[in-house]
């Protein structure tokens, strides 16, 4: 799996093909509120966290461990987590809750970058440190399905794509590129599914938005 091979011109190896095609297939689902998205998630992050340990991304593999476990909280989050234990809603968060994103966002680079710093040899202390912790911010938001999860993720995959190109890893920086579209049509689609469970037939406007 490990064997250098090229794909439209970029090279790649098949592990990192593989864990191309299952994050793509995780975002689709993700944006569809399909609660098979966490399957497809736990499945692109174990195999991507054996391609960014090749690369010396610990940070990055770190995180697909932690993603997994998440995964598994959010699948059921998404099935059972509104107040009467039921499909959970997309909601945005208040300005205090923002608040508390945006600062454990920063807690989470500094203690990241130290970290990478202090106990591994990775050349991108700062970048990993910072993605790392934006990419778990997204992750945890994604997991209640609040809005605000589309907006961290275009952020972070934007300057994902910078950071797969300074390593080498093309076919996945063109896939966080490809993520950036698909996080903007994410959240156009859940903005029109929250406006549509806000009005006396919001179950017939959720459901044409999943379609």
């Amino acid at each position: 799996m490990n064997e250098t091979l090229s794909l439209l011109g970029l090279s790649t190896t098949p592990l990192e093909l593989l864990s191309f095609a299952l994050s793509v297939a995780t975002v689709w689902l993700n944006i569809r509120q399909n609660h098979w998205a966490w399957l497809f998630a736990i499945l692109s992050s174990a195999l991507y966290g054996v391609v960014f340990y090749q690369s010396r991304l610990y940070g990055d593999m770190g995180l697909q461990a932690v993603f997994i476990t998440v995964s598994v909280w959010g699948w059921y989050q998404w099935l059972h987590g509104d107040d009467m234990h039921e499909r959970l809603p997309v909601t945005q968060l208040d300005w205090p809750g923002r608040a508390v994103a945006a600062l454990g966002w920063i807690v989470g680079f500094i203690a990241l970058a130290w970290f990478l710093m202090s106990f591994t040899d990775t050349d991108v202390p700062f970048a990993d440190g910072f993605l790392t912790a934006g990419s778990l911010v997204g992750q945890l938001l994604l997991s209640r399905k609040k809005l605000e999860n589309w907006h961290v993720w275009i952020i972070v995959d934007v300057l994902y794509v910078g950071l797969y190109v300074h390593k080498g890893l093309m076919l996945t920086a063109l896939l966080y590129g490809l993520f950036v579209v698909m996080a903007t049509i994410g959240l156009l689609a859940w903005r029109k599914s929250m406006r549509a469970g806000a009005t006396p037939d919001g179950a017939a406007g959720a459901a044409m938005v999943l379609k």
